[in-house]
């Protein structure tokens, strides 16, 4: 329960930020043009909290739906309007005054993403470096000569500090059909040139496995099978494992690793096995008794016990990326430019039937990010919350009426026909426009169920 709250909890901060940026772009930009706002609500229905400004009379309000927001403006179409004000309707505002209101939401979710992203570049990001560990033989990674120890230092033109780093540059220069040159350092020091062939590119895994379809596991440090800690009260508690031991082997089968003990004991739930331990210098054998978790509704082993990390164990494998103000502020732009133009790809390949729609990720989906990324840290957080910005960026800016894109689109139409389209045009444009919002959400919730249920 307390996992659930504290996802809610988060899903519920990342929406509140998300919306207010997303709003506050409308409202801001409508105020400096000289339209005056009537209210600036977050969330929808009933107002739980309200609060009218001094200075231009605007109506603040959070309200009881969180799952969006609305800034509603003067508009002789929704209302009477005083002959004294009707030059600040937004109706009577030139075509460009519309269209920066109307553009300002999604843009200022982009300026929210390069904010963020600078301020992580500065502040400084770790990561882990792109070793690889195996290379899968006949893979495409094999194809084109990759070695374990090999360092990934650019894909394409895009260089590649971090493994994060690493996988994006994939996702993004893959596809095309073409060969795509990868820069290495090898175990010797050598930089080298590696080829990835394109045909081998083209039929990649969509479900963020990129590494494994291209045949390579990145390299890790090899952690001994010592328990760190155990829980009061759970299977390792009450079979009498401690601090320090070693296991050996479970029914005999030995074990070298941490990664191998978990295997083993999530393949096993529910089942009574003899652990052989060494403890202080001398071997003894443990009968213990798994317990269950279940999980997308799977069984899985456990025994509430943690690993013990020796220090230092990782610092080979990290890497932090930390630039200064103004190099900063060009990459965070590069970076939320890139982040753009690949969501609009999968949507491109979604629509044309070239990506499955289970890249689609709907408020479950973004719920459990935002609790999983919160749990990180404050800059996973921060990351999760400029990566979604991005998303709704792009979302807004599409041409189906109800979002922003629509009303661009259709003040596209009104600048080329040189008058405004028919109030029954724009009617049936916000039926079809409502329809396909309620066919995609209702698509995500199917996507994350599936997901969800396994």
């Amino acid at each position: 329960m307390d996992s659930f709250l504290f996802t809610l909890l988060s899903f519920l901060v990342a929406l509140a930020i998300l919306i207010t940026v997303h709003e506050f772009g409308h409202f801001w930009v409508a105020r400096k043009l000289g339209v005056k706002v009537l209210r600036f609500s977050i969330g929808f229905g009933k107002a739980l909290w309200k609060r009218t400004g001094r200075v231009d009379g605007t109506e603040y309000v959070i309200a009881a739906i969180p799952l969006g927001g609305y800034v509603k403006m003067l508009d002789e179409r929704e209302g009477e309007v005083p002959e004294h004000e009707l030059a600040r309707a937004f109706n009577r505002q030139p075509l460009k005054v519309r269209s920066a209101i109307v553009v300002a939401g999604p843009a200022f979710n982009f300026l929210f993403a390069i904010a963020a992203f600078w301020m992580i570049f500065v502040t400084g990001d770790t990561g882990m470096r792109p070793l690889v560990g195996e290379v899968t033989e006949g893979s495409a990674a094999y194809s084109a000569g990759f070695q374990p120890g090999d360092e990934l230092l650019t894909v394409g033109e895009r260089k590649t500090p971090t493994w994060e780093a690493a996988v994006y540059a994939l996702l993004t220069e893959s596809g095309s059909g073409d060969a795509l040159p990868v820069m290495v350092r090898d175990q010797t020091g050598l930089e080298v040139l590696r080829a990835l062939p394109g045909a081998q590119l083209m039929h990649l895994p969509e479900d963020g496995r990129i590494l494994e379809g291209i045949g390579i596991t990145p390299k890790r440090p090899r952690v001994l099978p010592v328990i760190g800690q155990v829980v009061l009260g759970e299977a390792a508690d009450e079979a009498g494992l401690k601090p320090g031991d070693i296991i050996r082997s479970i029914d005999g089968k030995p074990v070298s690793s941490w990664s191998e003990l978990v295997s083993l004991i999530r393949e096993k739930p529910a089942q009574k096995i003899t652990l052989e331990l060494e403890r202080e210098g001398s071997w003894r054998k443990l009968p213990l008794h798994i317990g269950v978790r279940e999980e997308g509704g799977k069984r899985y082993g456990r025994i509430g016990a943690g690993v013990e990390i020796p220090d230092g164990l990782y610092d080979q494998y990290r890497t932090e990326i930390r630039l200064g103000p103004v190099e900063a502020l060009g990459a965070a732009v590069v970076k939320s430019w890139d982040m753009s133009v690949f969501m609009l790809r999968m949507l491109g390949r979604m629509l044309t039937g070239q990506a499955s729609v289970k890249n689609l990720s709907g408020p479950i989906s973004i719920a459990q990010s935002a609790g999983q990324s919160a749990s990180y840290g404050p800059i996973y957080f921060i990351k999760f919350l400029a990566l979604v910005s991005i998303s709704l960026g792009v979302l807004n800016l599409l041409p189906i009426p109800v979002l922003d894109g629509g009303h661009l689109f259709f003040y596209l139409i009104e600048a080329v026909k040189g008058s405004p389209l028919s109030d029954e045009v724009m009617m049936q444009g916000q039926r079809i426009g409502i329809l396909l919002l309620l066919a995609l959400m209702g698509l995500a919730f199917y996507v994350d169920l599936s997901r969800l249920l396994g």
